[in-house]
């Protein structure tokens, strides 16, 4: 049996998937996607769910397609904390809000987005299996003959196969709660908006197309999965007293508030993205947003490793920096399970909750964590930008103004000097590093932290966070340099 080679295959086509293709395709890396579905349409309980937060909607401005989404939906302040809304309104970002979209919108959006780009992706198949060596992964396929990979990344989800099969382990929580989820036809005008009861909190809504989705927490927990209409109509009169004659439904499911994370993201050539390596549940709509962001973070460090630029040992990074922003979003989707608990006391906390976060402080410094605007990897002591996402700022550049996202449109690193013509030396990284000299005179601003003194250059990766800032001086820019980009090249 024939054995196609490519440098990375991709186990599972959802956002997660499709963002990391993107990135390694930018980058120049033979990649495929195996993808169990025929389509990229949605019909589980996925599809009626989703929005974007904050630094999702810059992470699709730096590769220059937000406006694909921004034009489909509609902005809202979408961060909440224990059902207090946290406006972000007032943050320094191009994007100060949300975007309420239809997760069934935003993959059939990416999937225009990545077959513009030429990605490669193998409908209808399934990873059933794999094996690695010290030179790379066999990896078996349904429906298809096997390929050869220099490197396999799971983003499969929350069963991931790729996880089981690495021997992961997958530590967590077990569920306390479960809720079913539905989108139906309905006989009769339903009870539309939320009611609280004993058991919690319940909702139906009215879906685009008129039908009606439904939530309602459940008396007992139950396991994920599918469920059945008569089990609807059951819960439905259990806790409205009419089931408001429930026919015809697209999907029926089960969630529950299991919470979980991969010990290791990565064993050899196998790597973890997206909900393969962390569930949770579904509160604050977090989840496809760091599965985005795990991608934007390991794809332009896996590039650079296949294509020997950089050692494997940066792969080690993505590990370091996307396991404890996951580990942070369990623990908030946990506490905001805590909260919604029904009994009395819990209501007496839920009060003193939202009055703190009624507070600047306390709002600024929740809603920039879960906004994603707030993310801090620890690269060291140093300004308060090292580390954190670079501001879409307004440059004045000698071919004219220019925005920073623009900059990292291809996905490239960039070397941003602000101060004197001339006075710092990347040459030797000029095939790999875009020097761009600019002025910005504005204040300097980050999220729930505020001004910050203006440097005289910064260093930013791929993924837009700052890897080196420059105060005057250039101590330690060679070092940063060839930390995430290689070593020097003769010039």
């Amino acid at each position: 049996m024939p054995t196609t080679e490519h440098a990375v295959v991709i186990a599972g086509g959802g956002p997660t998937g499709m963002m990391l293709a993107a990135e390694l395709t930018l980058a120049g890396v033979d990649v495929v996607v195996i993808e169990p579905r025929e389509t990229q349409e949605l019909e589980g309980s996925r599809s009626g769910s989703g929005g974007l937060h904050a630094r999702t909607i810059e992470v699709f401005d730096q590769r220059g397609i937000a406006e694909r989404f921004l034009s489909e939906g509609y902005e809202a302040q979408v961060v909440a904390f224990g059902g207090t809304r946290l406006d972000i309104g007032d943050f320094p970002t191009r994007h100060p809000y949300g975007l309420a979209l239809w997760q069934k919108h935003i993959e059939r959006i990416m999937a225009g987005w990545v077959g513009e780009l030429g990605v490669s992706i193998l409908r209808g198949r399934k990873v059933t299996g794999f094996g690695q060596d010290d030179a790379g992964v066999d990896v078996r396929v349904s429906n298809g003959d096997p390929l050869r990979a220099r490197y396999l990344v799971g983003c499969d989800g929350g069963r991931s196969l790729v996880r089981k099969t690495a021997g992961i382990a997958f530590p967590g929580w077990d569920p306390t709660i479960s809720w079913l989820i539905a989108e139906v036809e309905t006989s009769e005008e339903p009870e539309w908006g939320f009611r609280h009861d004993a058991l919690g909190t319940h909702a139906i809504g009215k879906k685009e197309d008129g039908r009606a989705g439904i939530v309602l927490t459940e008396r007992e927990v139950g396991d994920s999965g599918e469920r059945t209409l008569e089990d609807l109509s059951e819960a439905l009169v259990g806790i409205y007293g009419t089931d408001f004659g429930v026919h015809d439904p697209t999907w029926i499911s089960r969630f529950t508030d299991v919470t979980r994370q991969a010990e290791q993201y990565r064993v050899g050539r196998v790597l973890l993205a997206g909900d393969a390596a962390h569930i949770h549940p579904p509160i604050g709509g977090q989840g496809l947003q760091i599965g985005v962001q795990d991608a934007v973070n390991l794809g332009w460090k896996l590039a650079q490793v296949v294509k020997g630029v950089s050692p494997e040992s940066l792969l080690d990074t993505y590990q370091a920096e996307r396991h404890p922003v996951a580990a942070r979003v369990l623990k908030n989707t946990m506490a905001q399970v805590a909260l919604r608990r029904p009994d009395d006391r819990t209501k007496a906390l839920e009060d003193y909750v939202a009055g703190f976060l009624g507070a600047d402080e306390p709002r600024k410094r929740l809603a920039a964590e879960m906004s994603g605007l707030g993310v801090h990897y620890d690269l060291g002591e140093g300004h308060p930008l090292l580390g954190r996402r670079m501001p879409d700022l307004d440059l004045v550049t000698t071919d004219g103004p220019l925005r920073v996202f623009t900059l990292l449109h291809d996905a490239r690193p960039v070397f941003l000097d602000l101060g004197e013509p001339g006075g710092f030396d990347v040459a030797p990284w000029a095939d790999r590093v875009r020097a761009i000299e600019a002025t910005y005179d504005a204040t300097w601003e980050l999220p729930a932290i505020g001004e910050v003194s203006a440097p005289s250059a910064v260093l930013i990766r791929p993924d837009g966070y700052v890897a080196w800032v420059g105060e005057q001086t250039q101590v330690g820019l060679a070092e940063a340099l060839t930390t995430w980009f290689g070593p020097a090249r003769d010039v």
